[in-house]
């Protein structure tokens, strides 16, 4: 007979096996329920590419220093202010010692990186992306005496006062039951419930394309939340960034996204700009355009660039419309060719002394007297050929989510739940109330997870 752990962790992904580690090394028996089948095992984190840390020197890959108030000042910049500030700083300064944790634990680092992305200070990458960090965590973790059973979707955590008594799953079109001294929650988001989705943002979600996992259906979420646990965030914030149209509805992961914007201009469908492509570097600003896009009509933008841009940003993983005049690209984008036309020339007409521009740095070479304006990088579309990306909303993950505290303990009410603990995207919305910074949910997931890990372990100890 199979005896109960001392640990069940819902959830395969980053946040969970820091989790699931984090308490094997202290002791405990720990068990993995991830809903994915094997090969797909690590549900958002094997699309991940980095890890945004604070550091007061080099660091591993990084370089110079990232202080606590600089990181803290981006993310109140992208979340407009809408964060815990205690624990986002608790976050930013735990980071630090995160990543030679990783690196203890099998993850490794690529060099520091130069150009567009401008992340060499502050974002360090994995060696072999998000998913070689995920097989590296499953050998540590099997090293470690940890239990993974996938295909494993918990259904109910049953609760009886302050503890949970009981975690129903399916295995094998059966259903099971596990009693552990405790659980820890690091199941994601609801972002692939697209029914979920169209009640909380409206029909207009039916659109969206689902960047990440299809398990993250926030079937646990919702159990916990039916059953009075403490919610945070708001069910229209997500991380969503603006992806290739031609992406699939689920799964097309990071390779969909799209660098293009700061080189272009973003119309709709009916060929009109609506938002300033130029605001800031690109890793700052990624995160709001899918919900600029899910603004417009249809849920669609069209990215127009020229040969001038064209080698400025990441490949695409599909190539670009490709077409010799703005007529003929217009056509085969299904844009009005005169309003395109027309938006163009305007635009053009705004650009200045582009002397001044600089494609890594914010550079204010910008358009005068346009609405909206561009504020960098704005130089005419004026070399053919002409280049067009269609442009959806892809939503990584819901910022709804587990109320924790700095324990990453869950709370009903007024009460602690006594063995419950969350970690990683199904919490990330105490941390993260609007917008996005590049890296930073899997600095979340990892602070959590190794808090969670060890809060768990002691209570089962």
């Amino acid at each position: 007979m199979q005896t109960d752990p001392d640990i069940v962790v819902i959830g395969g992904g980053n946040a969970a096996l820091c989790a699931a580690i984090t308490a094997a090394e202290a002791g405990a028996r720990v068990t993995i329920l991830e809903a994915a089948p094997k090969p797909y095992r690590g549900g958002n984190s094997r699309h991940t590419r980095n890890f945004r840390c604070m550091h007061d020197g080099p660091l591993g890959p990084l370089i110079e220093s990232y202080t606590e108030d600089e990181y803290f000042d981006d993310l109140m910049k992208v979340t407009g202010g809408k964060t815990d500030e205690f624990l986002a700083r608790m976050v930013i300064r735990t980071s630090e010692e995160c990543l030679p944790w990783m690196e203890a634990h099998g993850v490794r680092f690529q060099p520091s990186l130069s150009g567009t992305l401008s992340l060499a200070r502050t974002n360090a990458f994995f060696l072999g992306g998000g998913k070689s960090l995920v097989n590296a965590y499953y050998r540590t973790a099997d090293g470690l005496g940890v239990t993974a059973n996938y295909e494993a979707p918990v259904t109910h955590l049953e609760m009886e006062d302050d503890r949970v008594v009981r975690v129903d799953y399916t295995s094998n079109g059966e259903s099971k039951s596990l009693t552990p001294k405790a659980v820890i929650v690091a199941s994601g988001g609801f972002q692939a419930d697209t029914d979920w989705l169209a009640r909380a943002w409206g029909p207009a979600a039916r659109n969206f394309l689902i960047r990440g996992t299809p398990y993250n259906r926030g079937v646990v979420l919702s159990d916990l939340l039916d059953q009075g646990i403490e919610q945070v965030g708001d069910p229209t914030q997500c991380h969503a960034v603006a992806i290739d149209g031609r992406a699939p509805k689920f799964d097309g992961g990071i390779v969909t996204r799209l660098d293009c914007v700061p080189f272009s201009i973003v119309v709709n469908k009916n060929a009109e700009r609506f938002y300033d492509e130029g605001e800031d570097v690109w890793p700052k600003r990624y995160a709001i355009w899918g919900r600029l896009v899910a603004a417009q009509p249809d849920q669609v933008g069209y990215a127009i660039i020229d040969s001038k841009a064209i080698d400025l940003f990441m490949p695409s993983v599909f190539p670009p419309i490709k077409a010799d005049t703005l007529e003929e690209l217009a056509n085969k984008m299904g844009l009005p060719a005169d309003r395109l036309s027309k938006t163009v020339s305007e635009f053009n007409s705004a650009c200045g002394d582009v002397s001044r521009f600089h494609a890594t740095e914010l550079d204010g070479v910008a358009t005068s007297g346009l609405t909206p304006a561009k504020t960098n990088w704005a130089r005419p579309i004026d070399q053919p050929p002409y280049y067009g990306y269609s442009l959806r909303t892809g939503v990584t993950f819901t910022y709804l989510g587990l109320k924790v505290d700095e324990r990453a303990q869950c709370a009903a009410g007024n009460r602690a739940i006594s063995n419950l603990w969350a970690a990683g995207e199904t919490m990330a919305g105490s941390i993260l109330g609007q917008g996005y910074l590049a890296g930073f949910g899997m600095t979340i997931g990892t602070v959590f997870g190794r808090i969670a890990g060890k809060e768990a372990a002691a209570y089962a100890g």
